[in-house]
């Protein structure tokens, strides 16, 4: 009985203090119908951010109307810095880069631009460039999961701010 209780109190303060599981309930109910457009609408990050909207269910519009939520997706960026060298000249680290620039526009009003950038430190082995060459593009994958994610969290802050 007092586990019980103190897992009710833990419950009814978290709640009160305004905690959210992360990605739970990220979209608001203002947001129903998206239309998602980009240069490629065949690029990966425009695929992953259809895909994630889906799951959320959000129906994704094919023309854009004016009740809708317009975002737009500028091409991503990606390039990689070097972060240090084997003994022997060879590159053994890089850091990947990855910006995401998107316009939203939401009903009744003007249209707002967002940037960000994610990176992540990757480690080449010469000796085993098919096998590097994968884990990047998981690596990249990854990236634009995140992204996406990230994208659906700001239209979700959209929607709850009043103008």
């Amino acid at each position: 009985m007092r586990h019980l209780s103190l897992l009710v109190i833990a419950t009814l303060l978290l709640s009160a203090c305004g905690f959210h599981l992360r990605g739970a309930g990220a979209l608001g109910d203002s947001i129903n119908n998206v239309y998602v457009s980009s240069d490629n609408i065949h690029a990966p990050l425009s695929r992953t951010l259809r895909d994630r909207l889906k799951s959320h269910k959000v129906a994704l519009l094919d023309t854009p109307e004016e009740q809708a939520t317009i975002l737009y997706l500028h091409p991503e960026k990606m390039d990689r810095s070097l972060l240090s060298l084997f003994s022997t000249g060879q590159v053994a680290e890089y850091e990947l880069n990855y910006q995401v620039t998107f316009e939203v526009k939401l009903p009744g009003q003007e249209a707002r631009l967002y940037s960000f950038d994610l990176s992540r430190e990757y480690q080449d082995d010469p000796n085993a460039v098919l096998a590097k060459s994968r884990e990047m593009n998981l690596i990249l994958d990854e990236m634009r999961k995140q992204a996406a994610d990230r994208i659906i969290r700001q239209l979700g802050q959209l929607s709850q701010t009043p103008l």
